[in-house]
Formats: structure tokens, C-alpha cells, sequence
């Protein structure tokens, strides 16, 4: 064996170690928290949240969503939860899936847009708080559902018109590190202090565009930087909401049921997601990201049906209008993309 391979054997067999290691903390922390909170019926209560998450952590693994996007719409639509516990969740357990993907991304030497990332982090950690703590409050849970519907039904179209192009690109265009530091940093504060402190979601949707427009990047770049992305942020976003709702309980609270919620889900989702990021290796990204776009788009109009009763003729055609204007923005971002490379 050469110096190479057995740096390379070296490299591999240090990073498996690394998320054994990972895990075996997770699981025996998980474990503890099961036995001494004296948990154990979670599992005959929300035993729902737990399948669900099977399928959402894989796609938090291998697509550009968090796994609370398919635990919004679960809980929230099909289970009637409020749309706090929908966020709640969602920071609460990509903090575990996300992340242990995020480790799993590192572990394998999978690339990442390092510097966009970096600067998107720095945005995130001021963002995500302030608006967890200003704008969440005051939004209704009517108007978050639809946040988080009209997101990610954008995100499908997205995909359907221009799935061609973005699955063929290869490697990443050149960009000067002025357009990497202020996208990847206002990315980062916009998304997390908007819809991040919604709806626990969308920061790495928001990277994932930059990058596979603007920047004509490779999925096997632009994803990975996204999973990284919301591991961080949803990290920063739960312990923001937790601390909130320990200093100040009179006006911000977690979600109840959310432990019971969690206790169920996390250890689906701490391999859940490196499942997703293996297994995309093994099966053609475009075919993974036709599949959620369409259950994006469907999920708009679940959220349309489940609310109808709610809905008045303006909410409706303002979610309409954000849906063209999302749709928009990404065609103006394609087409400055488009001349820069």
C-alpha cells in the first residue's frame, strides 16, 4: 500500500472512529435523559412522530431540508399541533439529525463552500436569535403555516422548471470572496431571523439557491454546505428558544409535549440523516430532489384544505403573491448566475 492510500485508509478509519464516537454519546445521553425523566411512555404516545421522521431525516441527509420539513406539516397538519410546536421540533430535532449528518459530511471529507458557510454561520447566530425573540411572537400561526407552505411549494417549482440544469452542474463557478462573504452572511441573517424563527426551517434552502444559481455549484457541494448550515442554526435557534423560555416564561415557552416529541423522534434522526447522506451517494440526486419537490408542492395544497376554513380571500391571495415573487427572485437569481458564469 502506497503513503497515499494509507493516508487516505488512515483518514477514513479516524473518521469513522469520529462518528462512532458521536453516536455512542448521543445514545447513552438519550438514554439517561429516557430513564431518569422517566420517559418511557413517550414512545406508546407519539410513537406517529418517530415513523414519520424515518422518512425525514433521510431527506434531511440528502436534499437541501431540514428534517422539520416533513415534521412541520406532520405535526401541524396531520396531528393538529400548533404551529410553535411545529418550529420547536423542528429546531429541536435537526439539532440531533442534522447535525449528526453534518458530522457524518466532515468524517467523509465531503466538500462544503467553506467560506460562504463560514459568513453564513456569523449570520445565522445573529439573525436566528433576534428573531426568535422579536418577529416570532408576533406572527399568527395561520400566517406561519403558510410561511412554511409557500417556501418549500417554491423550492418544488424551483425544481421542476430548472431541475436539468442544476443537476448538471459540476464543480462551482468562480466567485470572488466579497460575493462569498456578503451573500453568505446576510443569507444567513435574513433566513434566520425570518423564516428560521417562524418555522424552524429554511436556512439551508436559502444557501442551497445561492449556491446552485448564482453560483452554478455542484449539488455534491451545495448540499452538503446546506445540511451543515441548518445543524448550525438549529442548534443556535433551540438553545435561543430555550433559554428565552427559561429566563422569561411569561412571554416565550417551548411547546408542550415537544420533549415526548423529541424523545421519539431523535434517535431515528441521529441515523436517519447519515443515512440520507450515504445512500444519495448510491442513488441519483435528481430523482431524490424530484420526489420532495413534488411533495413540496403538494404539501401547499394540504395546508390550503386544512385551512380552508381559516382562510379569507386576502391571506389567500397574498400566499399567492409570495408564491410568484419567491418564484421570481429565483429567476432573477438564475439569470444573474447565468452571466456571471
Amino acid at each position: 500500500m502506497g503513503e497515499a492510500e494509507t493516508q487516505h485508509y488512515t483518514s477514513r478509519r479516524g473518521g469513522a472512529l469520529l462518528f462512532l464516537l458521536w453516536l455512542a454519546a448521543f445514545y447513552i445521553v438519550w438514554l439517561v435523559v429516557v430513564i431518569m425523566g422517566d420517559h418511557l411512555n413517550a414512545f406508546r404516545e407519539h410513537w406517529a412522530i418517530g415513523v414519520a421522521m424515518a422518512a425525514g431525516s433521510y431527506f434531511a441527509g440528502s436534499t437541501p431540508m431540514g428534517g422539520g420539513t416533513v415534521g412541520f406539516p406532520v405535526l401541524v397538519l396531520l396531528f393538529g399541533e400548533s404551529a410553535a410546536m411545529g418550529r420547536d421540533f423542528s429546531l429541536a430535532i435537526q439539532s440531533i439529525g442534522m447535525t449528526s449528518a453534518a458530522i457524518l459530511i466532515y468524517c467523509m471529507r465531503q466538500p462544503v463552500e467553506r467560506r460562504m458557510l463560514k459568513y453564513a454561520c456569523v449570520g445565522a447566530t445573529v439573525g436566528t436569535p433576534l428573531g426568535l425573540a422579536f418577529l416570532a411572537p408576533s406572527v399568527p400561526g395561520l400566517h406561519v403555516k403558510l410561511i412554511f407552505a409557500v417556501t418549500w411549494a417554491s423550492f418544488g417549482m424551483l425544481h421542476f422548471a430548472k431541475i436539468g440544469e442544476i443537476a448538471s452542474a459540476s464543480g462551482l463557478a468562480s466567485i470572488s470572496r466579497r460575493f462569498e462573504r456578503y451573500s453568505g452572511f446576510w443569507t444567513g441573517l435574513l433566513a434566520g431571523s425570518t423564516i428560521v424563527a417562524t418555522t424552524g426551517v429554511g436556512v439551508d434552502l436559502a444557501i442551497y439557491v445561492v449556491l446552485v444559481l448564482m453560483c452554478r455549484a455542484d449539488l455534491k457541494i451545495a448540499i452538503p454546505t446546506s445540511v451543515v448550515l441548518m445543524a448550525y442554526t438549529s442548534a443556535v435557534g433551540f438553545l435561543t428558544q430555550s433559554a428565552l423560555a427559561h429566563f422569561a416564561p411569561q412571554s416565550y415557552s417551548l411547546a408542550p409535549g415537544l420533549m415526548g416529541n423529541w424523545i421519539v423522534a431523535a434517535p431515528i434522526v441521529a441515523l436517519g440523516a447519515p443515512f440520507g447522506v450515504v445512500m444519495v451517494r448510491l442513488i441519483p440526486r435528481k430523482i431524490t430532489l424530484l420526489i420532495v419537490s413534488a411533495l413540496c408542492i403538494v404539501q401547499l395544497a394540504w395546508t390550503y384544505w386544512h385551512e380552508r376554513h381559516a382562510l379569507t380571500t386576502p391571506i389567500i391571495t397574498w400566499s399567492i403573491v409570495g408564491l410568484v415573487a419567491l418564484n421570481v427572485v429565483f429567476m432573477v437569481m438564475h439569470e444573474v448566475g447565468k452571466r456571471k458564469a
